[in-house]
């Protein structure tokens, strides 16, 4: 494979030509934008880049796809971006996945980018197989999408309240039984024969809900419109990072309420004993990968402010061992305890048991393997899954339910939750 071609270019108004740039993705079968939303985060958010157009599709056999994402880091030392969904559970444990399939995307989906443009404040830069000036004079000329236009929406709920409220109570004998501490239970919202321009969703998104884990992802007639909170895993130089968020609560309309119900969060004995619990799992999990001693946690039940919620962050991190392959790292810590729940492949199995619809690529991880070796994923949550073929799109929600949860409250926190999602698609109405 050739060499990139890298060039960097001075401008004047960076919001303008990120529009430009995204207007001109968009007849590419495969783009992702990944876009921190100049949001300060610990350890640093996303890097702010597109990357546009495939040179490579790295083919899995749905066998062993870990295996062959390592020998494609190896072959190919690039830019890899795509996901993991969260069904390579079955690859590592004696799992299934027989629920609904809604949104329909594939296990795992890697590709190498024909161009990768990186954005900062004043300036951009353009790494491409083609000629950067080409590229650049291309989204230049590109004119901005009207994307905006009427959609009749009608949103439908694949499980009930009653349903819902059943369930968890099913879900609390289990962790009475002793079967579970702790378990991520979701329920997916639908909207058939839906004519959406997923450019407009998403500018919607992030405009009603910044985040710095966000995404825009284009693959085919698949999209991800991605609001993340939350940090799956991280590698850089040699340090792996971890941040598991457990732990929401509304944001006030006056700074006093807002600093009260922050004390609330903090001090919640049930939303500490939530984060603690997989904050001893993701210390599990880092440990397989990480040297002896080295797993540590940086910050515990931290609160953090975004424009609707608080949300309680803890950051583990570890240093990466010598024998182990960065692949191997993400695997070992696949999927995210914070959407699963303690203990993981019981909790995996009891998800399967009661939740109606296959999660798919929700709470999976979609991120980038960098040439040099190091990597970032978000949590896919806060996202809109849109098929343009079949005109379908959809989301899920979910809360942490343990002994103590009530489960009206946590019926009303998984409708906080999908508050954003719902008032992006009633503005496109």
């Amino acid at each position: 494979m050739q060499n990139r071609q890298q060039k960097t270019y001075d401008i004047d108004d960076l919001p303008k030509v990120i529009h430009q740039v995204l207007c001109w993705a968009q007849q590419f079968p495969h783009f992702s934008y990944y876009n921190p939303n100049q949001i300060e985060y610990p350890f640093e958010p996303f890097k702010h880049f597109i990357a546009v157009g495939c040179t490579q599709k790295i083919e899995f056999e749905n066998k062993d796809d870990f295996q062959q994402l390592k020998e494609a880091c190896e072959k190919h030392k690039d830019w890899l971006v795509g996901y993991l969904g969260y069904d390579l559970k079955n690859q590592l444990e004696d799992l299934k996945s027989e629920n609904n399939n809604t949104n329909g995307f594939e296990p795992i989906y890697f590709y190498i980018p024909t161009h990768v443009i990186h954005f900062e404040d004043d300036r951009l830069c353009v790494e491409s197989f083609e000629d950067p000036d080409d590229v650049f004079q291309q989204f230049n000329q590109t004119l901005e999408i009207n994307t905006k236009h009427a959609l009749n929406i009608n949103i439908n709920a694949q499980v009930s309240k009653d349903e819902y409220l059943a369930i968890v109570r099913k879900i609390q004998e289990h962790i009475i039984n002793g079967d579970v501490y702790e378990l991520n239970y979701c329920m997916e919202f639908f909207a058939e024969d839906l004519d959406a321009k997923p450019l407009d969703l998403y500018q919607q998104l992030i405009s009603y809900s910044p985040t710095p884990f966000s995404v825009f992802q284009r693959i085919d007639h698949q999209y991800l419109i991605c609001a993340s909170p939350e940090r799956f895993i991280k590698k850089e130089g040699k340090t792996l990072i971890s941040q598991p968020i457990k732990g929401t609560i509304r944001r006030g309309s006056t700074p006093k309420e807002d600093k009260s119900l922050q004390y609330q969060l903090k001090h919640s004995e049930k939303e500490r004993a939530e984060n603690m619990m997989i904050v001893d799992l993701v210390r599990n999990d880092l440990s397989k990968s990480c040297k002896i001693g080295s797993v540590k946690v940086e910050e515990l039940f931290g609160i953090y402010p975004f424009k609707h919620l608080h949300q309680m962050i803890s950051s583990i991190s570890g240093i990466i061992r010598e024998d182990t392959h960065i692949t191997d790292a993400i695997k070992n810590a696949f999927p995210m305890g914070s959407m699963t729940g303690a203990p993981k492949v019981m909790a995996m199995k009891l998800i399967e048991q009661y939740e109606v619809s296959k999660r798919g690529l929700f709470s999976g991880a979609v991120g980038y393997i960098s040439p040099d070796g190091d990597f970032d994923f978000n949590v896919v949550i806060r996202s809109i899954f849109y098929d343009s073929l079949d005109q379908i799109v959809s989301f899920q929600v979910g809360s942490a339910i343990t002994y103590d949860s009530i489960p009206e409250q946590e019926y009303e926190e998984c409708l906080l939750k999908a508050l954003a999602i719902q008032q992006v698609l009633r503005e496109c109405e």
